[in-house]
């Protein structure tokens, strides 16, 4: 990718992208009239979108053609991210975690030991990623669970406990605090 190239998703499958720094986008045909909640493209070629009732497509050719790709879950899944082309994890509802090693051909459940909808991941290599969420509402909970050996245990962190997060961003093994917005 570059500061010109970009892909935004949205409700009834909808993907639309980019290549002259969003002065006019161009809509792709994902497959899928489930709403997509997250995308993660690794260079120009390679991106996952995914969304609702564990909905996940992917690309391999900059968009021109989104293949659907089995979750085998129909949680809502609301980030992603990938390290590299083929290494990469989805999380959604009720802490669901599904990582994939071969971009995307196979997705394997992981334990991500909360119950509590993720709503973001930063991989930052093959082996350590943060993911962030929480119980939304009134007298709701923050949750951080990270994993340094590629999603076999995830770790609770500390966290700011009485508000949801959404986003998360590293830029390396330690530098990254994640985004808090209150539901």
């Amino acid at each position: 990718m570059d500061a010109n190239t970009g892909t935004v998703v949205g409700e009834n499958g909808t993907i639309v992208r980019t290549t002259d720094g969003g002065n006019s986008w161009t809509i792709q045909a994902s497959g899928t009239t489930q709403t997509l909640w997250a995308v993660s493209f690794t260079d120009a070629n390679h991106g996952t979108a995914v969304g609702e009732a564990g909905t996940i497509v992917g690309t391999t050719d900059e968009g021109d053609h989104w293949v659907t790709q089995p979750s085998g879950t129909t949680f809502q899944l609301r980030g992603v991210s990938f390290s590299d082309a083929n290494n990469g994890a989805a999380v959604g509802d009720s802490g669901t975690i599904l990582r994939t090693t071969d971009g995307g051909n196979s997705w394997v459940p992981q334990s991500s030991g909360t119950g509590n909808t993720l709503f973001g991941i930063s991989f930052i290599d093959t082996n350590t990623a943060t993911a962030v969420g929480g119980a939304c509402g009134i007298g709701g909970e923050s949750t951080i669970v990270r994993t340094t050996d590629g999603g076999n245990t995830w770790t609770t962190q500390a966290n700011p406990g009485t508000v949801c997060l959404f986003k998360v961003s590293f830029t390396d093994g330690n530098t990254g605090p994640p985004s808090a917005m209150e539901a």
